[in-house]
């Protein structure tokens, strides 16, 4: 691993970042900025530029004129593919930079960034490269006379929100495939965590590979991203984050130009862990890394462990031992081992769920305190905190807290266990842990949730598709399937007698 950049992060910080918008750095229209905020020690690490209306605006009729403009239209696949390569190889080469703005602005762990986030943040775009000539139309059979094909051409502009919890790796799965099907794009981070992406685009535009108007950044709140789903000049909106504010997203593109929209939503995904495993503490071990690595701030995060009753005193007790051994602190000590919660917005929900927890029954087993670490006092620190004796109906159970708070569930049976698994509003993940193939195949099939990962939870690969069901989203991430979330399907007919 690269030593960080913190000396020159510093250096960067000191000028405000602006929006990028047709391959020019812009202030807003507005002129107002807002703050960058450290969450480990709560200092403002620099300024940004608030997005209107108007500068989106702004933004989609450069996005429009890229996508019409035959210097993005006309270049051949390999010569796209080679736009996705070169943005992949600029990532590696600005590698340890971009992890350590992450880090400020996130306030995960250096290694995290480092080994998590970066190296996918540059192979997406290698992968979707390789896309680029493989994905095409078909030959339909058609009665005679008569010759029928498909097309999958571009939507055209693509607004691309996304989330603070990985903001550059997010980013990245998106801008990768709406690229490599010729879309023109939007980008809009959170305001929490915008200062890699604006990173990203520096670089970018500093090595000229992309026309203008071709990539574009917004910053800013709610207003921008309003403004994003409502505008009647966006053809797809592609949104990653919580399920309340996706279905604002989604109302929006409705009540607009019926804009494709894909979300990528909330979870509160299940881990099932049956009595007949041979090895309990290598399981758990996998399963409290999958739960509490980049501060539990994850969307398919298996929040509810269901542990079958002859086991349970035993995980607890494991349980207990791992989470108070983690040590919390600066994120670029080599020594820390969970960083601090993105913001302090996010610092209060949790700790009024811990509450709210403790008010519901649960019994609260490790956590929830945070006076016995001195770097606490500025920054936005919770430690691994469990609950036992959780009822899957508590709230704590079925909404989505996207931190370090486990729920523990006792259960007897196959059935109650994948009764209270489906239990739940959600459906981006669950896993299961058991040493019976046929049960193991069983349960798979029954579990109602996009991804499901039987002994080993959390795998993930650009060829897999990721994403949910019900209230988990809409569509696809990664494979193939992402793909098809950025083009259209067009049917020509041709008469030859």
């Amino acid at each position: 691993m690269q030593p960080h950049q913190l000396d020159w992060a510093m250096r960067w910080l000191k000028n405000p970042k602006q929006l990028y918008i047709n391959g020019e750095w812009l202030p807003g229209i507005s002129k107002k900025t807002f703050s960058s905020i450290n969450p480990s020690n709560g200092e403002i690490l620099t300024e940004l530029a608030v997005a209107g209306e108007p500068d989106v605006s702004l933004a989609v009729r450069a996005a429009r004129g890229a996508f019409q403009h035959s210097e993005w239209r006309e270049l051949t696949r390999r010569q796209r593919a080679n736009k996705l390569i070169e943005i992949g190889a600029l990532i590696r080469k600005h590698h340890a930079e971009l992890a350590t703005l992450e880090s400020l602005d996130n306030g995960k762990t250096y290694s995290e960034s480092f080994n998590d986030d970066l190296p996918e943040s540059a192979d997406v775009f290698d992968y979707y490269a390789g896309w680029i000539d493989k994905y095409y139309g078909d030959s339909v059979p058609v009665e005679k006379g008569f010759i029928n094909f498909t097309e999958n051409p571009p939507l055209g502009v693509c607004a691309l929100i996304v989330p603070w919890n990985f903001p550059l790796l997010l980013a990245c799965w998106k801008i990768a495939p709406a690229l490599a099907t010729g879309n023109t794009v939007i980008v809009k981070p959170s305001p929490f965590t915008s200062l890699s992406l604006v990173r990203l685009f520096e670089i970018i535009n500093e090595a000229k590979i992309l026309p203008k108007g071709v990539l574009n950044l917004v910053t800013g709140d709610l207003e921008a991203g309003e403004a994003l789903s409502r505008h009647m000049g966006i053809d797809k909106i592609s949104f990653t984050g919580s399920t309340a504010i996706g279905k604002k997203v989604a109302e929006g593109a409705s009540t607009s130009n019926l804009k494709r929209v894909s979300l990528e939503l909330g979870g509160k995904s299940p881990n099932i862990i049956f009595e007949d495993v041979k090895d309990l503490d290598s399981i758990l071990e996998r399963s409290f890394t999958a739960m509490f690595s980049h501060k539990a701030e994850k969307c398919t995060e298996p929040t509810r462990f269901l542990i079958q009753e002859s086991i349970y005193d035993r995980a607890v007790a494991f349980l207990i031992r791992k989470a108070k051994s983690v040590v919390l602190g600066d994120p670029f000590d080599p020594k820390t081992q969970q960083g601090a919660q993105a913001h302090k917005e996010h610092y209060k929900k949790i700790l009024n769920y811990i509450e709210l927890g403790k008010k519901e029954g649960a019994t609260l087993l490790v956590g929830g305190e945070t006076e016995n670490n001195p770097f606490l006092s500025k920054g936005f620190f919770i430690g691994p905190t469990i609950f036992g004796d959780v009822k899957n109906s508590m709230r704590i159970a079925q909404e989505e807290i996207f931190g370090p708070v486990l729920c523990l569930i006792k259960f007897k049976t196959e059935e109650e266990a994948i009764h209270i698994a489906n239990d739940t509003p959600y459906g981006l993940a669950a896993g299961l842990y058991c040493d019976d193939a046929k049960r193991a195949h069983r349960v798979a099939n029954r579990l109602e949730a996009g991804m499901v990962f039987v002994n080993h939870y959390g795998c993930y690969d650009f060829a897999s598709p990721f994403g949910g069901c019900k209230q988990s989203g809409w569509g696809k991430e990664m494979g193939r399937h992402s793909l098809s979330e950025y083009t259209k399907v067009k049917s020509v007919w041709i008469r030859y007698s």
